[in-house]
């Protein structure tokens, strides 16, 4: 089944940098997970109440400047938070990454870095990351549905 993305998921891609619209945009196409965007350019004021929360760990989110994009996945029309989906999802995003050039980095494998240049599952990356973290004594913080493109300024 081919997807594609509703009117308010397209208007939230509004701000975002549009290579990785275009990424988002492909990437529905080539999932066999639905998804939708729930977050592209982000104000100060929203960052600083997902840091508050512990929904996000930075001020310098890429969020900031329009370089990143939270997708949520539906399974039978609806949402669904079980990591495995997000790995299909993953797999999209870096299929249609591949496809432009963009470098991306996915929240479920931070340490990974780029997933294009990962030539495993995305299930095995986000492995890979919590393993380094937990090697390092640290908690992995997982944020499966965040998307962000590499090589630009920070925040």
């Amino acid at each position: 089944m081919t997807f594609a993305l509703s009117d308010r998921s397209l208007a939230r891609l509004d701000g975002v940098d549009g290579r990785l619209a275009g990424v988002v945009k492909q990437a529905i196409s080539l999932t066999a997970i639905d998804f939708s965007v729930t977050e592209g350019l982000r104000s100060i004021e929203r960052q600083e109440e997902l840091v508050r929360v512990g929904a996000s760990q930075t001020m310098k989110s890429k969020h900031l400047t329009g370089h990143a994009v939270d997708l949520v996945a539906y399974i039978n029309g609806r949402v669904s938070w079980e990591l495995s989906v997000y790995d299909e999802i993953a797999a999209a995003i870096r299929a249609a990454a591949l496809r432009t050039g963009l470098r991306i980095v996915w929240g479920g494998a931070w340490s990974v870095g780029d997933i294009c240049e990962w030539y495993g599952s995305m299930e095995a990356a986000m492995q890979s990351y919590i393993d380094d973290r937990r090697s390092k004594g640290r908690r992995p913080f997982i944020d499966a549905p965040h998307f962000e493109m590499m090589d630009i300024p920070d925040a």
